[in-house]
C-alpha cells in the first residue's frame, strides 16, 4: 500500500463520552432490559439505538435524565420489536472450539488451528484456509484480538485495492479513513472529511463493502442524499440499490456476528 493510502487508513482518536447510570425498563412482554445512556459532545438530540451490544441511549451533554427517561418509555413498543430482532441475530454466532470455518467476504472460509509463539491469524497462501495460531496459554481475549487484527488487515487491503480506482474522480481525498465496528451506521464522512467504515463489512459481499466506500466518498461532493448525490454514485458504476437491499437484509446478522467473534 503506497504512502497516501497508509496515511489515509490510519487510526484516529475517539471523542470523549460521559456514561450515565443505566435505566431499567420493562418491555410489554414482561422482559426487563438495561439501557445504557451516554452523553456525547456531538449529539444534538436524544437518540435510541439497538444493536448487538445492547440498547444505547445517546444524549446531548445538557439533556436532563428526566427527559431521557420519558423518551425511553415513549418508545417502549418500538424498542421491544428491535430487541426481539437483535436477540435472534446474536444467538450462536461466536467462534466455538469446534468451529471449522469463519466468515470472510460472504463465504465461510476453512479454519485451521495450530500452535504458535503468539496469537495471530493469517491466510494460508497454498490452500486459502485461515490459520488461527495460538500459544498454549492464550486466553479468549487474545483470540478475539487476533481475529480483530486479521479482519482489520483484510478490510484495509480491500479499501487499498479500491481507492486508487475512485480517488481521481473526486475533488480531494478524505483526510483519513478509519475502519472499526460501528453500532448502526455502515459508514460516515465527518465535517473534516474523515471517513469511517464499519469493520463488519468485511464479513459480507465485497460489492456491498465497495458500495459503502463509494457512497461515503461521494459525500465529498454532496453532503446530502438528494438526486444529485445518487447520480454521483451511479456514475461510478455502483449498483447501489442492490447493495443497499443486501445490507438491509443481512446487515444486522453481519454486525452481530462480528461482535460475537471479536468481543465475545
Amino acid at each position: 500500500m503506497h504512502g497516501l493510502l497508509r496515511r489515509l487508513i490510519a487510526p484516529s482518536p475517539a471523542l470523549p463520552v460521559a456514561r450515565v447510570e443505566a435505566i431499567a425498563l420493562q418491555l410489554p412482554d414482561g422482559r426487563r432490559i438495561d439501557i445504557h445512556p451516554i452523553r456525547h459532545p456531538r449529539a444534538r438530540r436524544i437518540k435510541l439505538t439497538v444493536n448487538e451490544r445492547g440498547v444505547r441511549l445517546t444524549l446531548p451533554m445538557r439533556a436532563s435524565l428526566r427527559a431521557a427517561d420519558a423518551f425511553v418509555h415513549a418508545h417502549r413498543d418500538w424498542l421491544a420489536v428491535q430487541w426481539q430482532r437483535w436477540s435472534a441475530h446474536t444467538r450462536d454466532v461466536g467462534l466455538t472450539r469446534e468451529a471449522t470455518s469463519i466468515p470472510l467476504h460472504a463465504v465461510d472460509v476453512a479454519l485451521r488451528r495450530e500452535a504458535g509463539r503468539y496469537a495471530h491469524v493469517r491466510c494460508d497462501p497454498v490452500d486459502g484456509a485461515v490459520v488461527l495460531a495460538l500459544p498454549p496459554t492464550a486466553t479468549d481475549a487474545c483470540r478475539q484480538r487476533a481475529l480483530r487484527d486479521f479482519y482489520l488487515a483484510q478490510a484495509r487491503a480491500d479499501v487499498g485495492r479500491w481507492l486508487p480506482k475512485y480517488l481521481p474522480s473526486f475533488p480531494r481525498a478524505p483526510s483519513a479513513i478509519r475502519i472499526r465496528p460501528l453500532s448502526s451506521l455502515w459508514g460516515s464522512l465527518s465535517a473534516r472529511d474523515g471517513l469511517s467504515l464499519d469493520l463488519a463489512l468485511v464479513l459480507g459481499e465485497p460489492a456491498a463493502f465497495e458500495y459503502v466506500l463509494v457512497h461515503e466518498l461521494c459525500h465529498l461532493i454532496h453532503r446530502h442524499h438528494q438526486r444529485a448525490f445518487w447520480r454521483e454514485v451511479e456514475a461510478r458504476g455502483v449498483d447501489w440499490r442492490a447493495q443497499r437491499d443486501y445490507l438491509h437484509a443481512h446487515g444486522a446478522a453481519l454486525k452481530a456476528r462480528l461482535r460475537a467473534l471479536i468481543a465475545g
